[in-house]
């Protein structure tokens, strides 16, 4: 992963990802991003699941399901 950083400095706060196919960069310095689905914080070291379309962080496969249904589901 491109985006390891100096843990010497604890990171507190939300961060701010640009979302890449198979790697992130953080654009602002944070310890966590928050799951799009749940609103659960996402610890950027245990982050595994994302968009690079939506440019959304998901904090398990589960959520990332929920989100693919709900983007399928009929408009009304």
């Amino acid at each position: 992963m491109l985006n390891r950083y100096d843990r010497s400095t604890p990171m507190n706060g939300e961060a701010e990802v640009k979302y890449l196919d198979g790697d992130f960069r953080v654009v602002r310095p944070g310890g966590f991003v928050r799951c799009a689905v749940t609103g659960v914080p996402i610890p950027l070291e245990e982050l595994k699941y994302w968009s690079v379309e939506l440019q959304e962080a998901y904090a398990t496969p589960e959520a990332v399901l929920q989100r693919h249904q709900e983007r399928r589901a009929p408009k009304q």
